[in-house]
């Protein structure tokens, strides 16, 4: 019988406090914006955090709310760009694709195997023993981490080196935050000019790491016409608001860490895995 009470008492109490939350819920609520659906159904809904929110939905809310920019949604590209700001009521602004590209040229040719890994075969795992076992610690360590994280398999493995697809990368930036070295970065697709290389050492032990290594000669530097690369820690860096693509630098690069790409659009299949 005691048992009995027992059980009542506390059923009583879950059922009281049940019908509570349940007041609390309703006169507490915070109204949400009905815009805010609207827009979350236009967005991919991969949660990269490209337009600089958490995920989708905070992005969503923000743009409902006038906080944020239609266009900030680079896996959506100019499309749900426009989408969302027909929704929103407002002039479409101009929408730059950006693609990921590895500053890395060290290829199985350029660089050697110092130490045998034996780990698990990630690269975050192999980053975590003296930096991996590549001669070049600033380098591609080639597990692919940042292949298993792209949702659009743009990227693949190639003589020991990440590769982008840039007609199937839609920017979403996943693969930069995945790479434990950072060598991995977001750039605008009509860039042209662009270093493959992030070793910061001074240019002999730079050199003796990966021989496609830049070596901080300053050469390119002197033949720029318009100051837009500079070196700094023993790595030339382009201010890509100065350059115009000229091409002088990647002529004058003795090591052919610096070059001329040219991205292809954007495949209108690219599909998110």
């Amino acid at each position: 019988m005691n048992i009995l009470i027992a059980f009542l008492i506390v059923l009583a109490i879950a059922v009281a406090l049940g019908v509570l939350l349940l007041l609390f819920s309703h006169f507490f609520m915070v109204p949400s914006n009905p815009l805010a659906k609207k827009v979350r159904d236009c967005l991919p809904g991969i949660n990269c955090g490209a337009c600089g929110y958490k995920g989708c939905d905070d992005y969503a809310a923000a743009v409902a709310d006038g906080l944020a920019k239609p266009n900030l949604c680079i896996p959506g590209s100019t499309g749900v760009a426009n989408e969302i700001s027909n929704i929103m009521g407002v002039e479409a602004e101009e929408f730059e694709h950006k693609v990921a590209y590895t500053a890395c040229n060290g290829h199985c040719n350029a660089t050697d195997h110092i130490a045998e890994y034996d780990g698990i075969p990630t690269c975050q795992a192999a980053s975590m023993l003296y930096g991996g076992p590549n001669s070049c610690r600033f380098g591609c360590l080639g597990f692919g981490d940042c292949a298993a994280a792209c949702p659009t398999g743009a990227i693949c493995m190639s003589n020991g080196i990440a590769r982008i697809d840039a007609s199937h990368c839609i920017g979403c930036g996943l693969c930069s935050r995945t790479c434990p070295k950072g060598i991995i970065s977001m750039i605008p697709q009509h860039t042209k000019t662009i270093l493959f290389c992030s070793n910061t050492q001074k240019g002999a032990d730079a050199r003796k790491a990966c021989e496609n290594a830049c070596i901080g000669c300053r050469k390119c530097t002197k033949v720029c016409p318009n100051d837009a690369i500079a070196v700094e820690n023993n790595l030339a860096r382009i201010d890509y608001t100065k350059c115009t693509n000229c091409g002088a630098c990647v002529k004058e690069c003795p090591t052919g860490c610096l070059k001329t790409v040219l991205f292809p659009e954007r495949a209108e299949d690219t599909q998110i895995q």
